[in-house]
């Protein structure tokens, strides 16, 4: 036979720490329906928590990855404008260099011809000089360009340079060449017949840089995609389940402040043996 006692109430007692631990779980839906997230701090799953929190490190760091792909593919893209505009202008040189071969042209038009020459060959070494995104040129110097390929830094898209300048082995044209007379008309027609094949080479290359670093960039962002699908499947909440389950701890608790209301009247039951 249980003991009726006004010093120890062990139905209130029991009625309390089953509210109490009501209570708790009460609170933690909530602050799952309040955060969307099951795993909102290590207090709550401490090696989820750490888990996510790697992942959401990688997150970062491809970020990092996708602005230097981008960056490379910007600067390949400024260098595939310059050189089509080299080869352009290469071309147009080819015909005055070709006009200036004719062995019956007079002095004046020979002159004028030299003149076209000399401006088009200025203005490739102007576009080469001029061929840069953020410092950075794929048509002159030797240091090319690395683009992060992992959030790890240990794997990169090498893109090289692809020198452009006079005088060089791309553009063999002498960076004082003209066509003065017949024969160096005819140096030059063969120097510029080079020089375009040689372009149309190094934009072949350029080209596949740029599409290489646009394909990469595209993977990192589906690696993003999946990566923080991952982070949500660890942490997130469901939100369906955690509104149910909030329902049913609200009468859980409404029940339970009853069931301590009820123990807490036992003692006064007590009084009317005493009448």
């Amino acid at each position: 036979m249980a003991l009726n006692s006004v010093n120890t109430n062990v139905g209130a007692m029991v009625a309390l720490q089953n509210l109490q631990s009501t209570n708790s779980e009460l609170a933690t839906v909530q602050s799952r329906i309040n955060t969307g997230k099951k795993v909102n701090s290590a207090k709550d799953n401490g090696a989820i928590w750490a888990i996510a929190q790697g992942q959401r490190a990688e997150m970062g760091a491809l970020n990092a990855v996708k602005d230097s792909l981008n960056r490379g593919q910007s600067a390949v893209d400024v260098g595939i404008a310059a050189g089509e505009t080299v080869s352009d202008l290469l071309t147009q040189m080819k015909e005055k260099a070709l006009a200036a071969t004719d062995t019956s042209l007079s002095t004046s038009a020979r002159s004028a011809l030299n003149e076209d020459f000399v401006a088009l060959r200025k203005q490739i070494a102007s576009t080469v000089s001029n061929a840069s995104f953020n410092g950075v040129s794929l048509l002159s110097g030797t240091d090319g360009f690395k683009a992060l390929a992992n959030a790890g830094g240990t794997s990169t898209i090498d893109i090289g340079v692809e020198d452009m300048s006079l005088s060089g082995s791309i553009v063999t044209l002498a960076a004082d060449e003209k066509i003065d007379t017949v024969t160096a008309a005819t140096d030059a027609l063969a120097l510029v017949d080079s020089s375009i094949a040689n372009v149309s080479a190094s934009l072949a290359r350029l080209g596949t840089g740029s599409k290489a670093l646009g394909t990469h960039a595209n993977f990192v962002g589906k690696l993003q995609d999946t990566i923080e699908s991952g982070i949500g499947n660890l942490v997130d909440a469901d939100l369906a389940k955690e509104s149910a389950r909030l329902q049913a701890l609200q009468t859980k608790q409404q029940l339970g402040v009853q069931a301590l209301s009820i123990a807490n009247s036992s003692t006064s039951i007590l009084l009317g043996l005493f009448r």
